[in-house]
């Protein structure tokens, strides 16, 4: 079987001009990655020339292990960074291989001797030499150690390249295989696939095989068909996950050679200037944040060691109890506050040599303070607009209450009394329900005349809440005063949904009782029993008057299950707008706008040619009989090396597919909520009020010195401007 190789191929290297010089040894540096013996992927990170290293202290085998030291732990485990091989020029017009020393014929006739051997086998064992009769250019000093000791061990590789116009107008150097080291062996024809890549760079773009998925994945088959299994079990001729990570990886090793090489960029006295007023100004900003943050601090500590203090009294338990919601709100904030500047700084090293790890890392740390920033500007909106129309808005909502108090609690209960849509009810029992009804209105009514006057406070206070706080803080105490405004309305739905329940039970057991059917709880279903004459007697007579007495129950609980019903979705609602406030990744949101290409899904190839290698290669002795001619040229066609050149390309998600997965947590709960609510309104049961939406996961109390918080903060910010700094550098 021929073996198959693709070369990643960076397009900085393929797009460069015809008139661009080439030196005389280009080394190739990346990864070798295999999964199978007739397949083999050289992905190349970049290229440069030996004159590189000339000031460089270390050796290049300890400036490789130091490269490879900082890659991710995965592409270590499969694949090393290390020296590929070498890529030359090769001139067609006046055939030369530049780069070489070595004219055209003499090259030609330094592959003449053996040729036999090449054609029948392609395939050529390694000699004692390390690999030099080959066609290898011998390098300079440790680097000739290298080379050998990557051919010894059967990773290296020899490319070729001239200029061509016929993939692309920006692509103008392709490369073909000359020969290569693999497994002991020397491989000069196999089937080529030339994959031209754009290098991944950090806030521009990079690749990703995670593939969006709309639905929960499909499960398999209780068993699989013989032919899947004998599928799985083959070994696969590609690891596309280690390739793309290797791609993705490539400009971080080429950022770690040359810190380890010690290569200085030219930077002109403007731009050093420009730098120098920037990093002062970052330093300000660093410590403008770090204050106004300590400062936050400080008053946090203060009011949570008030609140630790007062935590063992029963006021503290009953409000706590009370303002659940919005206790959780305030934590939630809290420590937002407290941890973003941990969460700000990046201590994954390793995250910082893959740009898909360090894309993903920076939107972890970026969604926090976006959140907050947008909270926070919604809240100063919402607050802003309070204190202006705090007077109006506390009018309209009083009026609104005397509307529901009177035209719907009062006058529903008083049309409840007599006959509601025509119904026929026990007048005794509804007269009963119906003044309790009112009393509590009533009662709930004249407590909120006392308190009304401190409702326009409630409101100016609300108003700061926002502002200082966010939309989040200010929403959540809503909830928790709507539920006590209403808690008239609660009581009386929960007492009449008691009544509804014992009677629907009462009805239900006295129905078994007359089919001989009793209730097995160990073994959870129904059993046949034999019931005595006086059981049946008084089964009967209850029986008889629960049944009508039902429809009078039955009409009081719908509509008090209605008002309460219809409060609860209020808060439902408001409830399911604190969670997307907090689940909308607001930076991914913003940064699709700006750049969708950083929010890769999946990859594809463009094919730009599909061809014979038009290289002719010769065999390596100067001395060649005329029937070896002879089977050369008629053979030749047969053994001549395939190579298809393709582009790499990636899928980007839409909008909703960045926005879905983040609010699928939000209504995940939506269908079990309407399954509980419908269950408990049929049977009597009070549902649940919440629907337990996902929210940022609180952390322990962040306790340290103001001192030790300030630096901390600073740090911070400083940290993302080195960040910025390095990233420049990519």
């Amino acid at each position: 079987m021929r073996t198959k190789l693709r070369i990643w191929w960076p397009n900085q290297l393929a797009s460069s001009e015809p008139a661009t010089p080439l030196n005389k040894n280009n080394l190739l540096f990346g990864w070798f990655a295999s999964c199978s013996s007739v397949s083999v992927d050289v992905v190349v990170a970049f290229a440069c020339n030996e004159a590189s290293f000339s000031h460089s202290n270390s050796t290049l085998q300890e400036i490789l292990r130091g490269v490879n030291g900082k890659m991710p732990l995965f592409l270590q485990e499969k694949a090393a960074f290390s020296l590929l091989g070498q890529c030359v020029l090769y001139g067609r017009g006046n055939g030369k291989m530049l780069g070489d020393g070595m004219e055209g014929g003499d090259w030609t006739n330094s592959f003449t001797d053996g040729f036999d051997s090449v054609m029948n086998s392609r395939v050529l064992s390694d000699g004692k030499d390390g690999g030099s009769g080959c066609g290898c250019n011998e390098l300079d000093g440790s680097h000739e150690q290298c080379r050998k000791e990557c051919v010894e061990n059967g990773l290296w590789i020899r490319l070729v390249y001239d200029f061509c116009e016929g993939y692309s107008k920006d692509i103008h150097r392709v490369p073909k295989l000359h020969h290569l080291h693999w497994n002991g062996q020397i491989v000069f024809h196999c089937n080529v696939h030339v994959v031209v890549y754009e290098i991944p760079v950090y806030g521009v773009h990079h690749f990703s095989l995670n593939l969006w998925k709309s639905s929960k994945p499909v499960k398999d088959p209780v068993k699989k068909p013989k032919w899947v299994n004998e599928l799985e079990k083959n070994q696969p001729l590609l690891d596309l996950d280690t390739v793309i990570l290797a791609i993705n990886s490539a400009a971080a090793a080429k950022l770690a050679l040359e810190t380890r090489v010690g290569f200085k960029r030219s930077v002109s006295g403007f731009f050093i200037i420009i730098s120098r007023s920037i990093a002062f100004m970052w330093q300000v900003l660093a410590i403008f944040v770090a204050t106004i943050s300590t400062l936050f601090y400080i008053v946090l500590q203060l009011f949570h060691n008030f609140s630790s203090f007062r935590s063992k009294t029963r006021i503290y338990t009953t409000s706590a109890r009370l303002f659940c919601t919005t206790w959780t709100q305030i934590q939630i904030r809290c420590c937002q506050i407290l941890y973003w500047p941990i969460v700000l700084q990046d201590n994954g090293l390793r995250s910082q040599s893959c740009m898909e790890y360090k894309e993903n890392a920076a939107l972890h740390r970026n969604s926090m303070w976006s959140s907050l920033a947008v909270d926070l500007l919604l809240g100063n909106l919402m607050g802003l607009a309070l204190l202006v129309h705090a007077e109006s808005v506390c009018q309209w909502i009083l009026i609104f209450a005397n509307v529901i108090t009177n035209d719907l609690l009062r006058s529903g209960s008083v049309w409840l009394m007599g006959v509601p849509a025509g119904f026929k009810l026990n007048t005794e029992l509804a007269g009963v329900l119906g003044m309790i009804s009112l009393n509590a209105i009533q009662i709930w009514s004249t407590l909120w005349i006392f308190i009304g006057f401190l409702f326009i406070y409630f409101i100016k206070g609300l108003a700061v809440l926002g502002i200082l706080f966010g939309a989040t803080i200010p929403a959540a105490l809503i909830i928790d005063m709507v539920s006590i405004a209403t808690l008239h309305v609660s009581t009386l739905h929960w007492a009449i949904s008691l009544l509804y329940s014992w009677q629907i039970q009462a009805l239900a057991a006295l129905w078994r009782l007359f089919r001989g059917r009793k209730w097995n709880p160990l073994r959870q279903r129904l059993d046949s029993y034999d019931y005595t004459v006086k059981q049946h007697i008084v089964g009967s007579l209850l029986f008889t008057p629960l049944l009508l007495l039902l429809p009078t129950t039955s009409v009081f609980y719908m509509f008090f299950t209605i008002l309460s019903t219809t409060i609860a979705l209020t808060c439902i609602l408001i409830e399911v707008t604190i969670s997307m406030i907090h689940s909308t990744p607001y930076i991914k949101i913003f940064l699709w706008l700006v750049r969708r290409r950083r929010f890769p899904s999946g990859i594809w190839f463009e094919i730009a040619s599909c061809q014979n290698d038009s290289l002719k290669f010769a065999c390596h002795d100067k001395v060649c009989s005329s029937s070896k001619k002879s089977y050369r040229n008629n053979d030749r066609g047969k053994n001549r090396s395939s190579i298809m050149v393709s582009f790499l390309h990636s899928n980007f998600l839409s909008i909703g597919q960045v926005v879905l997965p983040h609010y699928r947590k939000v209504f995940s709960g939506v269908s079990d909520f309407a399954i509980t609510s419908a269950h408990g309104a049929l049977t009597g049961k009070r549902a649940v009020s919440t629907l337990g939406t996902c929210l940022p996961s609180t952390m322990p109390w962040l306790s340290i010195p103001a001192r030790e918080y300030w630096c901390l903060c600073r740090s911070s910010v400083l940290a993302c401007m080195e960040e910025r700094d390095c990233n420049e550098f990519q």
